[in-house]
């Protein structure tokens, strides 16, 4: 049975209704209906042409193969309690986890608690401007729209805010068009009526801007060397390198206006990297702007996909210098465990990052044999701009009295003995 489609509008647009095509007698017919119906009707929406929604769908295809595997995607969502207000976004973020890899440019999914962290550390506000110029899948923004309709839901009364909230807030590029198209979808199921998404090479000259969002949050790619003729002019005097993990950094500072604050992932290199780029970017930050703090992540987070080390580094575009003390936390834990399986588990330390580093004045007496510690700039320039965390952090070693080595050989020769009386009295009760 096929259902003629016509633009926006269907010959029985009802039929389309879940309620409807669930029950229909035959997976045959519901096929027919949501592969000639349901699925076009869906492309189509959104055609005023401007929506990122509907550049990303117009090229979307069914892919279900069978109507049997389609009838039993239907049965299995429909059993699922869907009452609550983000349950459907919920829903497309769970299948999204399920199907993700990491991609072949050095870009892999973000864990959804190390998301919500930093959005937390980062506090969004109702009057935020929010890129990522790297967005996957568009966690980040998905994230930061939930805290704040958790934490400012009063900005959905007022027109202009709730306006910015649906068109001008949330900013995303990437070079992928599924992730572009997953993106759109992800954003428009959790209630953002008009993200920005667009398909952009965030590093080219294509892109230019410069001063404009108050909040970057990002993991961008770390895997790849460019060619200078593929990257900003701009960019590269702030640090010329092919690498794609300073270049984003780069990037991050000129698109921010002054007072915007970031909250971005990086591969471990970047702290402590001593080529004149690694060096010069991280100048950058703490000379020029103010580096607030840097959380080193444990290298089984981003397991199975990718096994590196990464640290969050935290920092506000100043224009003008302005670091002072550097806030560092060593975590340990992150709720699951550090291997391929990722099973949940006790230990977790997000609550006291985020606990800890919105309260950093009252870090000013901890050491730096304590989980988390503060240093002086003043320390981080005379270790050449080195920011890892393990050159700040005093390890204490705990004294081992080993006994004198003829004691030891006495105890071995006492042991040989004992084995060899065991062996003869083994011996007679085998003959026995």
């Amino acid at each position: 049975m096929s259902v003629p489609y016509v633009g926006m509008f269907t010959a029985d647009c009802q039929n389309y209704r879940w309620s409807k095509f669930k029950n229909l007698g035959s997976a045959e017919e519901m096929y027919q209906i949501v592969l000639s119906g349901v699925f076009p009707f869906i492309k189509n929406l959104h055609q005023d042409g401007d929506s990122a929604y509907a550049k990303y769908m117009s090229d979307a295809i069914f892919k279900i193969p069978t109507p049997a595997m389609l009838s039993k995607i239907v049965d299995g969502i429909d059993a699922l309690d869907l009452s609550e207000a983000d349950s459907k976004g919920d829903l497309y973020e769970y299948l999204l986890n399920k199907v993700s890899t990491s991609g072949t440019n050095g870009q892999f999914r973000t864990p959804r608690h190390i998301i919500r962290m930093m959005v937390a550390l980062m506090k969004p506000t109702p009057s935020d401007l929010i890129v990522d110029p790297a967005m996957g899948s568009a966690g980040f923004l998905v994230e930061a729209q939930a805290y704040l309709r958790e934490n400012h839901a009063d900005l959905f009364l007022n027109a202009g805010l709730r306006e910015h909230f649906n068109n001008n807030m949330f900013t995303g590029f990437d070079m992928d068009r599924t992730m572009l198209r997953i993106g759109a979808m992800n954003m428009i199921l959790h209630g953002v009526d008009n993200p920005n998404i667009s398909y952009q090479d965030s590093l080219s000259e294509v892109n230019t801007d410069r001063e404009k969002y108050t909040l970057v949050l990002a993991n961008p790619p770390f895997k790849g060397s460019l060619d200078y003729e593929g990257v900003a002019a701009d960019l590269l005097k702030v640090t010329k390198t092919k690498k794609t993990e300073l270049l984003f950094l780069a990037l991050f500072l000129r698109t921010l206006k002054i007072g915007g604050r970031a909250a971005v992932i990086v591969p471990d290199g970047v702290m402590f990297g001593s080529s004149n780029a690694h060096k010069e970017i991280r100048k950058e930050i703490i000379d020029n702007n103010r580096l607030e703090g840097i959380i080193s992540m444990p290298s089984g987070v981003f397991k199975p996909y990718a096994g590196v080390s990464t640290a969050i580094l935290l920092f506000t575009k100043t224009g003008s210098g302005g670091t002072d003390k550097v806030w560092f936390y060593d975590m340990k834990a992150d709720g699951y465990s550090l291997d391929d399986k990722r099973q949940p588990i006790e230990a977790n330390d997000i609550a006291d990052i985020i606990e800890r580093y919105n309260n950093r004045e009252s870090e000013i007496n901890r050491t730096r044999k304590d989980q988390s510690f503060l240093v002086p700039v003043e320390d981080i320039i005379s270790n050449d701009y080195d920011l890892s965390i393990n050159k700040y952090k005093e390890v204490e070693y705990e004294e081992v009295v080993y006994s004198h080595p003829t004691v030891i050989l006495e105890r071995i020769n006492m042991l040989e003995e004992e084995i060899q009386q065991g062996l003869v009295k083994l011996g007679k009760m085998l003959e026995g």
